[in-house]
């Protein structure tokens, strides 16, 4: 049995809430369950000096947890002067996400940044971000096509991510904290609308585990980001 009570093949309750903040050209409010990420994704017209006189845009990402968002008050990494090497990986694949949907060529010679603070975090602050940022885009670029901007959707898919894991011996979708802590095996999938990969991290925690275990892991995966992609098709359509 699961703390939450949920079945193995069952997400957390899902809300991707857009319109949160008033400024930012796209935002997102994501929860997977108590896991609470604020994504705002800000259109800027610059690109990056490697990137400059090629007519082509930029999709990045930072990431950063507030101090109170665990059990116990972290301190700002910024306050310590530098970035973790967590935050640093979390930050690239959450950009790497995003740039895997996006023709850089339709968004033009702009960057849009994709800030993801976690609020709130009980496991899969990642996999919540990539959701939650794709909709930030998606309503970014929206209103880049809304005021004329540009003239092509740059968006060419949904992107979305989410945990699984091997529990007590079970293949489970969408670790909670507890169940995160105490895995044999965990994995990130991050795979588009159509089902393709974008990437998948995965670790044998306190075992190796099969390539059936994985091939079941892969399957919920495939289940659950289906379901996340409803619900990104259903924020963004408000």
């Amino acid at each position: 049995m699961r703390p939450s009570d949920r079945t193995p093949d069952m997400l957390r309750t899902v809300t991707l809430e857009t319109g949160v903040n008033r400024y930012a050209e796209g935002s997102c409010l994501v929860s997977f369950g108590h896991t609470k990420v604020l994504v705002t994704a800000s259109v800027e017209e610059r690109v990056p000096g490697f990137m400059r006189g090629r007519g082509v845009g930029w999709v990045t990402a930072e990431y950063g947890m507030l101090p109170r968002a665990t059990h116990t008050r972290g301190r700002r990494e910024a306050a310590e002067g530098k970035q973790s090497g967590r935050t640093q990986e979390i930050q690239r694949l959450i950009g790497r996400s995003m740039r895997a949907v996006v023709d850089p060529v339709a968004l033009g010679e702009r960057q849009i940044s994709i800030d993801c603070d976690v609020i709130q975090a009980d496991g899969g602050t990642r996999t919540a971000a990539i959701t939650g940022a794709w909709v930030a885009l998606r309503m970014a670029t929206q209103y880049l096509l809304d005021e004329g901007v540009i003239s092509k959707d740059p968006i060419v898919d949904q992107v979305a991510a989410v945990s699984c894991g091997v529990y007590a011996n079970t293949p489970v979708l969408d670790l909670e904290y507890e169940e995160d802590s105490n895995a044999e095996a965990d994995a990130n999938f991050v795979l588009t609308g159509k089902g393709d990969i974008v990437e998948i991290q995965a670790t044998g925690e306190k075992r190796g585990f099969t390539q059936d275990e994985f091939e079941a892991l892969f399957s919920l995966a495939r289940k659950g980001i289906g379901e996340l992609c409803e619900a990104q098709r259903a924020a963004t359509s408000k």
